[in-house]
């Protein structure tokens, strides 16, 4: 697993893949859902972007975009001089990889994580709330930690997946249900971003998250809180095992035009083709990672 990208430059990323305009709110806690940190790396990473003068702080109002930004990622990252990784990140991957090899019981001390790890209390208790946020362990009763018995196998990947299969497809043919332009729009650059390169240059992170904003996107425009909260409560824990099965990138090209042409049929209100579309898209990803879920296994 490859260092992940810090916080500053994630929400770099984030306000080019939005286009934000300068003058943009920018709320700590949206950023927070999007990225699936807690509010205090966000807030760090905003006042050093505040310090290098790509945001703007009002008082009591928060950060707001001060400038445009146009160039790549890598590109104003070399510029700021921002940090390239994340520590939060990359000790959190160390210790889903550690997981998944049974190198870490059921049971855990935060004395154990942060003596494994080299961990300050700060850093510890960071790396843990995003650990407890994303599902997949969560503080006992009294003293430690415990490990969830979800997607912690091959099997609990797939069946992650039917769900997804039974829920997504329907929410396209919700009542009333209304993809915003611009949020189209949105997902149709991330896909194209993808076929120019990303699928190999992306980091893993990037790749599960892409691939997240998209199908939650999807499902939240059907307006309906019972699909979204739980595509998202799915969401949140199948990180676990997903990220591991982009060794194999290669079914993302295909993965890509899938989604395009479901964003296509939206875009002609062609509800019912895009719901079959994205049933088909959803059945080729479950086949493909049976085929692959050997490396899913300890």
């Amino acid at each position: 697993m490859n260092a992940e990208r810090s916080i500053a430059t994630q929400i770099v990323e984030l306000i080019q893949a939005d286009q934000l305009e300068v003058g943009s709110h920018l709320p700590a806690q949206m950023l927070a859902d999007r990225l699936r940190v807690s509010r205090s790396p966000v807030n760090e990473a905003l006042s050093l972007l505040h310090e290098k003068g790509v945001l703007r702080r009002e008082r009591n109002r928060g950060f707001f975009l001060a400038q445009p930004v146009a160039k790549r990622v890598s590109d104003v990252v070399e510029q700021l001089g921002l940090p390239e990784t994340d520590l939060i990140t990359d000790v959190y991957f160390r210790i889903a990889e550690d997981r998944l090899k049974g190198l870490l019981e059921d049971d855990f001390s935060e004395q154990l994580i942060r003596s494994r790890y080299g961990l300050t209390n700060a850093q510890l208790t960071a790396v843990l709330a995003r650990i407890s946020q994303e599902g997949w362990a969560e503080r006992k009763p009294g003293y430690g930690w415990q490990f969830s018995n979800m997607l912690t196998t091959p099997d609990s990947l797939l069946q992650s997946y039917r769900l997804r299969l039974a829920l997504e497809p329907a929410a396209l043919l919700e009542p009333g249900y209304r993809l915003d332009p611009k949020v189209l729009e949105r997902c149709r650059a991330a896909e194209m971003h993808l076929l120019n390169g990303g699928i190999e240059t992306d980091t893993a992170d990037q790749l599960h998250d892409r691939g997240v904003r998209f199908h939650e996107s999807l499902v939240e425009a059907s307006g309906n809180p019972f699909f979204v909260d739980t595509i998202k409560r799915v969401n949140r824990v199948r990180r676990l095992l997903s990220y591991r099965s982009m060794q194999h990138r290669e079914r993302y090209t295909l993965h890509c035009k899938q989604h395009l042409h479901v964003l296509d049929l939206l875009e002609r209100e062609r509800n019912e083709e895009a719901s079959i579309a994205l049933r088909e898209h959803l059945s080729h990803t479950l086949d493909a990672l049976s085929k692959i879920s050997g490396i899913l296994k300890p």
